[in-house]
């Protein structure tokens, strides 16, 4: 298949065109570099600059290069960041999703995969969670991405292109060449590595007296590669609709502190902070809907595995990519 792939210079965007080349797929990369890397660019990949804010860019790369089918990762993630400026989370993230749905549609693309998150789901009413829990996002990051994934359904109703949108929960680990680098980074695993490896004073554990067992919130982590996998079932797949995609455990803050201490060999300095509003105790999932109706296999689910991972790719690139 030939495929455009949006934020394929960033984080989980790399990886999986990575896989999908990997796969024997063509993949074309739309990408601002706003928050993504050049360097995170597959050199087998055609790389397009350019901004979904652009419509007629957008609409011209998907001519040109007719493409089969379409995964969105291009979207702002940080849900801090969203309760600052909300307004800048719905222009990206919804309007200018609008501009790749108008030039899918204009061109015919058949189908489109999105990068959607467990966020839609808000606190949830029972773990695991399940697709049929309501979707009550309390961050405009959470709502911004339901509000695509309702565009989606009236985009397959009027104009028959078909989606999947795959509620991701903790996106975590690295293939060899591609790993994760934000700036700033807020995600526990790579924080938690920046402290073994001296480039962070200590890592903030946003509350300690949670009804969990050991008093830190406890969060589900999928490899990288397993969704990237995921991405791909979804592109080849009939199926329509939203899938969760998460490895169905859950570790606590300090458990991911202790095994990143064990992987590494080094201390890891973990401070007490005051929650964060809106943080769930537990999120888990059930992704039971993604194994059966996609067959979805993942292949990494070890926590360990996840953290040598990411390890390995910060060794290696100790002060991530070029800036």
């Amino acid at each position: 298949m030939k495929i455009l792939v949006t934020g394929g210079a960033g984080y989980i965007g790399s990886c999986c065109t990575e896989y999908l080349l990997d796969h024997g797929h063509n993949v074309i990369i739309y990408d601002s570099l706003l928050r993504g890397h050049r360097d995170a660019v597959d050199p087998r990949a055609v790389f397009v600059h350019g901004e979904l804010a652009d419509a007629e860019k957008v609409c011209a790369t998907l001519a040109q290069h007719r493409v089969d089918g379409i995964i969105h990762f291009a979207g702002f993630i940080e849900v801090g960041e969203s309760m600052v400026d909300p307004g800048r989370f719905f222009r990206n993230n919804v309007a200018c999703g609008l501009n790749l749905m108008k030039g899918a549609a204009e061109t015919q693309v058949r189908r489109i995969v999105f990068s959607s998150t467990a966020a839609t789901y808000g606190m949830p009413e029972k773990v695991p969670i399940t697709e049929d829990q309501p979707t009550l996002p309390v961050n405009p990051y959470g709502e911004s991405k339901l509000m695509f994934e309702r565009i989606l359904r009236w985009y397959h109703q009027i104009h028959g292109l078909e989606y999947v949108a795959l509620r991701y929960f903790n996106a975590s680990g690295a293939t060899p060449n591609f790993g994760e680098d934000h700036n700033p980074e807020t995600h526990l695993i790579p924080l938690v590595l920046q402290v073994a490896a001296g480039r962070r004073e200590h890592v903030k554990v946003y509350g300690t007296d949670y009804p969990t067992p050991d008093g830190t919130c406890i969060r589900d982590y999928v490899h990288v590669l397993d969704l990237a996998q995921a991405h791909l079932l979804a592109l080849e797949s009939p199926e329509v609709g939203s899938f969760n995609v998460g490895s169905g455990s859950g570790y606590s803050v300090h458990e991911i502190v202790r095994m990143a201490e064990q992987v590494t060999g080094r201390s890891i300095d973990a401070r007490p902070a005051p929650r964060r509003p809106g943080d769930p105790p537990r999120l888990i999932s059930d992704s039971t809907a993604a194994r059966t109706r996609l067959g979805w296999r993942p292949q990494h689910d070890s926590i360990r595995d996840i953290i040598e991972s990411a390890w390995s790719w910060r060794q290696r690139h100790p002060d991530g990519y070029a800036k």
